[in-house]
């Protein structure tokens, strides 16, 4: 009995004794929802640096619009100074010898006037050429720090982009496993909303309703794809309202908009805890949102939220 056992356990493939159990349905679900809860966030800050990066881009485009007109005016103010410098040495300066034999008094003030005159205007034109110029290296500085900033933001996008682009193959083998993988349809034209919600909130909610079906897709505006605050910036816009992008953005923008969750209307705009996510209230306790990866722009119960909501904010 004893040869027997040694020889079972020779035979046992090494390791296989520690291996691991296949974690159970519950398991991977909870480790989805983990999963899940990571990539809003680095969503968002994906979404935020995207954010900064146009902004940074915008900037330096503007400061070298100006650079331009500013290098021109420079350039005709030099003209201008050389075309005075030559006139000025062809026609001969006007000086004291020149006036002292002037017998008539009222041309020798006219003399003194005149050579006064092309002082200040000479002076005049060196001291705005000057300011240009000051003016002009200052935007070069400004335009060569902008630059930099946005490299340096672009360089901030690239590496949040691949931190979710990691995130993502991990979340869709997650779901692939448990065969809950949902790729959308693009070309969804979604349910019409016959909710109770009306004038800008129901614009809202009508745009939002014809999304039903579309994947999500990280740092998706649409119309084909959508994140969670790409969807509700879309929907709200179609209400008429302005939002900024992302969900950070959207929550300090609606500062002095917030109300209770005791007193949801149709159309408020809902964030979770941590602000990782947002979505739209749908009414009859709903929410209409842009899940996350593997899923699809959806209606869902607000109690599927658990106590993770943050508040509310109605345009």
């Amino acid at each position: 009995m004893a040869a027997g056992l040694a020889l079972a356990l020779l035979m046992t493939p090494i390791g296989s004794a520690a291996a691991k159990p296949k974690p159970t349905v519950a398991q991977t679900k909870q480790k989805l929802a983990k999963l899940n809860e990571q990539a809003d966030q680095l969503v968002e800050k994906y979404n935020q640096a995207g954010e900064k990066w146009k902004r940074a881009r915008k900037k330096y485009a503007d400061l070298n619009a100006d650079l331009s007109k500013q290098s021109a005016k420079v350039a005709g103010l030099r003209d201008d100074l050389v075309t005075m410098a030559v006139t000025t040495y062809q026609g001969g300066a006007i000086g004291w010898p020149n006036l002292v034999g002037e017998v008539n008094p009222n041309l020798v003030l006219s003399g003194l006037a005149t050579a006064d005159q092309i002082s200040a205007s000479r002076a005049e034109s060196l001291h705005a050429f000057d300011e240009a110029n000051k003016t002009l290296r200052d935007n070069r500085d400004k335009a060569k720090q902008a630059l930099a900033d946005a490299d340096q933001t672009r360089d901030e996008l690239a590496e949040e982009k691949e931190k979710v682009e990691k995130m993502i193959k991990i979340q869709t083998k997650v779901l692939r496993d448990l065969g809950t993988f949902r790729p959308g349809d693009p070309n969804s034209t979604g349910m019409q909303y016959n909710g109770s919600a009306s004038g800008n909130a129901r614009a809202a909610l009508t745009f939002a309703f014809a999304q039903l079906g579309k994947p999500y897709r990280y740092g998706g505006t649409g119309p084909d794809s959508w994140d969670c605050s790409g969807f509700v910036q879309a929907s709200w816009r179609s209400g008429g309202v302005s939002l900024p992008r992302t969900t950070w953005e959207q929550w300090s923008w609606g500062a002095k908009r917030k109300v209770s969750l005791s007193d949801l209307q149709p159309g408020d705009i809902l964030f979770s805890q941590g602000l990782g996510h947002v979505g739209l209230y749908a009414g009859n306790g709903k929410i209409i949102h842009a899940p996350q990866t593997g899923d699809v722009v959806k209606v869902v119960p607000l109690s599927s939220y658990g106590g993770r909501l943050l508040g509310a904010v109605r345009p």
